[in-house]
């Protein structure tokens, strides 16, 4: 099958950016997880840095036959409100779940395709990133994620892996050049080492963490109930990405923002139900919960901080003990803190500065 075949195809169904790569290990990639985890640096995640043996090597996979790996982006950017007064943030690609979306169409895209195959999708089985690199669906940015010429890093990844053979799609030969915008807006220097994540000063990593967040990176979080958009917001690549996705609409089912009160309030086996598209360690709620009380402290929203009152004396292991007075981070904080991230954002605008500001607080 020639690479315009599978693209038409790829295009029928849905999928944004498609590219295929022989089923070849992943030799560098492998080599990087484990120098990387020797370092500390993936903190406690496992994912596909658990078993860099079998997510490095796609050609195992298929019982050995497998040929090719067909890799697929699936665009997630839509516009939507900010957070209200006592709401939290989610980061953007969990609003709806779009793997099971980007998940049924590759396995429409396998059953077009004829033979054997598998569908990966958020799967700890394959790199994902590094079969879509090969694939030529993008590039790897400053920030570690994979960014696409026309989408951005605003992007979901899958992988197809089959028997059928397939016309390779040229690597993307492009980069961040000297640009450091999200070098320099990551709050806490996660990013520090250009290309390579520091998990243990992560927000993203610590919103998903079955651990107690640093006291240092509690007030960052904002009002952030998971994850951290942050690198991504700033980043030159993602700029006009609302206007390439002017038609795309907020569906019904999608969630950017919650109720603090609710996520405290609700019984956590309906919370967790509810976005079970979340990593939940273990499935305790408790996790959910205590980014929500960290939340509410950071918002200054002085009508729903009676609301924290049962914690402050919490014995719970999971939830957080809160400070007896008032939130730690003051309005001003937070208002320096968002200017900084504002000007990060303008800085990625023609004309913008190649760096900006890292809004740390004191």
């Amino acid at each position: 099958m020639t690479a315009s075949d599978l693209a038409d195809i790829a295009a029928e169904l849905g999928l944004d950016v498609v590219g295929a790569a022989p089923a070849t290990a992943y030799a560098e990639t492998e080599e990087h997880i484990r120098e990387r985890r020797e370092r500390g640096l993936f903190a406690d995640m496992k994912f596909t840095m658990a078993r860099p043996e079998i997510s490095c090597h796609p050609e195992l996979l298929l019982d050995g036959a497998a040929k090719t790996v067909v890799s697929a982006a699936l665009c997630y950017w839509v516009d939507g409100p900010e957070a209200g007064t006592g709401e939290g943030r989610l980061p953007r690609y969990a609003w709806r779940d779009h793997y099971a979306l980007l998940r049924q169409r590759l396995d429409e895209l396998g059953q077009r395709l004829g033979g054997s195959y598998r569908v990966l999708v958020d799967a700890n089985h394959h790199v994902d990133r590094e079969g879509a690199r090969r694939a030529g669906l993008g590039f790897y940015g400053k920030n570690t994620m994979l960014i696409t010429r026309e989408h951005g890093s605003w992007v979901v990844l899958g992988t197809l892996v089959t028997d059928v053979e397939i016309e390779p799609t040229a690597p993307l030969d492009l980069d961040c050049g000297r640009c450091t915008l999200c070098i320099d807006a990551c709050p806490t220097g996660a990013l520090d080492e250009p290309g390579v994540l520091d998990a243990n000063r992560c927000l993203s990593y610590w919103t998903q963490a079955p651990a107690a967040v640093p006291k240092e990176y509690r007030t960052e979080l904002g009002t952030s109930v998971y994850g951290c958009d942050i690198c991504q917001d700033v980043c030159p690549w993602n700029r006009g990405i609302e206007k390439r996705r002017a038609g795309a609409e907020l569906v019904d089912d999608a969630v950017p923002n919650v109720s603090l009160v609710d996520w405290l309030a609700r019984a956590g086996s309906d919370l967790v139900a509810e976005f079970d598209r979340l990593y939940v360690p273990r499935n305790d709620a408790r996790w959910l919960k205590r980014n929500a009380l960290y939340a509410l402290g950071n918002s200054g929203d002085d009508g729903s901080l009676a609301h924290l009152e049962p914690y402050r004396t919490s014995e719970d292991p999971v939830l957080p003990m809160l400070p007896s007075g008032p939130s730690s981070r003051s309005r001003a904080d937070r208002r320096d803190t968002d200017s900084s991230r504002r000007a990060c954002a303008r800085a990625a605008e023609p004309g913008g500065s190649s760096r900006c500001h890292r809004g740390r607080l004191p």
